[in-house]
């Protein structure tokens, strides 16, 4: 999300952009944020940064998921709010609603019903970063948005098969096998849940889009009253992890068998967001899943799969 966002605001013609990456600042040190924003005074901030991962690393690293997140949404937010930053744009994720909301989930859904358990501590990180732009809108006048983005994908996601989410994941692995020779990809769970993917570069487009809203719809969205200031981005459109799964096998070039393995979760049943609110502001996608996938996997055969194989070599060798 990051470096998509990144990609929009240069290509719209913003130059002066302050970025860090984790090395260069460890948003989890208190000290170390309130330094940053002293010294630099943003005046617009994109809270991107966040712990992430699929089924398999937030069952791993629990502790990781919900301390890191707090860490780094409270530490950003509270310096945000102390710095005088005159907007700021909290990234959550489709995760915090009830695990059977009604679908497509509306805004209005958040913290009425019991949360997907695989995860839980990551949902509750986000929804706290949703509550601190909320409390601090309430009590200090701020203009922080939360906008609450469907599964994203596309270049430069992550592709590790422990942490990564399943686009990634499955991506690396048809690719693997198609190079191995092998005859058959295993997938987790049963491949009938369904689920909303947004390109990751729409998604950042949404995000320049809401931060540059005029004061009159800003109000609107962040109130000070009753409701919080979360909006839903989506692209309207789900499919089925099966359905997935094969359009990445077509795009990857496998043409094997597809194994679903149904000892593995499959996490929440189905998750497509009602993006209602953000289309009556003016915002549509406007890539679609196939061409998102062609775009994501170029830039893995250009920036990871040599390194993967790499890697695979080593492992075989005696």
């Amino acid at each position: 999300m990051g470096s998509a966002l990144s990609r929009r605001l240069q290509a719209a013609g913003y130059r002066n952009l302050t970025m860090r990456s984790h090395d260069e600042l460890d948003l989890t040190h208190q000290q170390r944020v309130q330094r940053f924003f002293e010294t630099e005074q943003p005046e617009f901030v994109f809270l991107a940064a966040a712990r992430v991962g699929g089924i398999l690393a937030n069952a791993t690293y629990p502790a990781d998921f919900i301390a890191q997140n707090l860490f780094i949404q409270t530490n950003i937010i509270h310096e945000a709010y102390r710095a005088g930053v005159k907007r700021l744009l909290f990234l959550g994720s489709s995760c915090i609603y009830p695990k059977y909301a009604a679908q497509p989930i509306e805004e209005s859904s958040l913290l009425t019903g019991p949360l997907e358990p695989t995860n839980r501590p990551y949902s509750l990180a986000k929804i706290a970063g949703i509550e601190l732009c909320w409390s601090y809108n309430r009590q200090y006048g701020t203009q922080f948005l939360a906008a609450m983005p469907t599964n994203l994908f596309g270049p430069g996601d992550r592709y590790d098969l422990q942490d990564s989410h399943v686009i990634p994941a499955l991506i690396r692995k048809m690719h693997e096998a198609k190079i191995n020779g092998a005859q058959e990809v295993s997938i987790w769970g049963t491949g009938g849940v369904r689920r909303e993917f947004l390109y990751s570069d729409d998604a950042a487009d949404a995000c320049v889009f809401l931060m540059n809203l005029a004061d009159a719809q800003l109000n609107v969205v962040v109130r000070q009253g009753e409701e919080r200031p979360v909006l839903n981005v989506g692209c309207g459109q789900d499919l089925t992890i099966r359905e997935a799964a094969e359009l990445i096998a077509v795009t990857v070039g496998f043409k094997g068998r597809l194994v679903y393995d149904h000892s593995k979760p499959d996490g929440t049943p189905r998750k497509l967001l009602n993006i209602n609110r953000l289309t009556a502001l003016g915002w549509r996608a406007q890539t679609s899943f196939e061409e998102g996938l062609r775009k994501t996997y170029a830039d893995f055969l250009s920036n990871a799969a040599s390194t993967i194989q790499l890697n695979l070599t080593a492992t075989n060798l005696p």
